[in-house]
């Protein structure tokens, strides 16, 4: 069975929840260096990136992925600003 796009967007949920956990500083990071907290917000930014970005394949009239990136703004509102926000710690750290 498809998965739904809000199945996708669930799947991405936890990597919602610790990029803003790092920025308030309420996710435990103790022992990493700030680059390795980087690259952990780096991993979740792309995960959620992707899933932003799932279509299924206009010449493929079997391909049942679910249309994430065409799906109505306000169902991805909080993956999209977790993008943002992952972005811009990493900038300014």
């Amino acid at each position: 069975m498809a998965q739904t796009v809000t199945e996708c967007l669930a799947s991405g949920t936890d990597s919602v929840t610790l990029i803003d956990a790092v920025k308030a500083g309420t996710h435990d990071v103790t022992g990493l260096t700030q680059a390795e907290i980087n690259e952990l917000v780096q991993r979740n930014v792309d995960h959620l990136s992707a899933i932003l970005l799932y279509e299924p394949d206009a010449s493929d009239a079997t391909d049942d992925t679910p249309n994430v990136k065409g799906a109505a703004g306000s169902k991805k509102t909080t993956h999209v600003a977790a993008v943002t926000t992952g972005t811009d710690y990493i900038a300014a750290n």
